[in-house]
């Protein structure tokens, strides 16, 4: 699988759905520029200036069958997997993708990307037991 990638920027608090390509630097393999697509329209971003954070579609897809990506907010809609309406931060970690301690291939059928940790970070902040790990 060729990686995905979607791009936030820090600077202008902007995301980009699709990122189209990744410029190096002057040191082999750090990226330096990203060129992403806002609105229609091409742009290219400084990873430095703009503060720029690549998010990684894990490859797998919610219950509803939207991509998840590295940072979105999961909600849980399965009494199997855990309590009904807690909501998760998918990060990377250890080699996987995983939301709270559960790896996110196992679990993908019982969440919903309801928002991510950069446009919606009140999901979490909202909730009671704000669980982000």
């Amino acid at each position: 699988m060729v990686p995905k990638f979607r791009a936030w920027n820090g600077y202008s608090k902007m995301m980009a759905d699709y990122v189209s390509a990744i410029q190096n630097g002057d040191t082999q393999g750090t990226p330096s520029s990203v060129n992403v697509i806002v609105n229609g329209k091409n742009e290219t971003w400084d990873i430095k200036n703009d503060h720029v954070e690549l998010l990684q579609y894990t490859g797998l897809k919610d219950a509803n069958g939207k991509e998840i990506y590295d940072n979105d907010i999961v909600e849980v809609v399965s009494q199997y997997w855990g309590q009904l309406g807690n909501r998760y931060k998918v990060k990377f970690n250890k080699g996987a993708f995983s939301v709270k301690h559960d790896l996110l291939a196992v679990i993908r059928s019982s969440i919903l990307v309801i928002g991510n940790i950069h446009t919606n970070p009140e999901l979490l902040e909202a909730q009671h037991d704000t669980r982000t790990d």
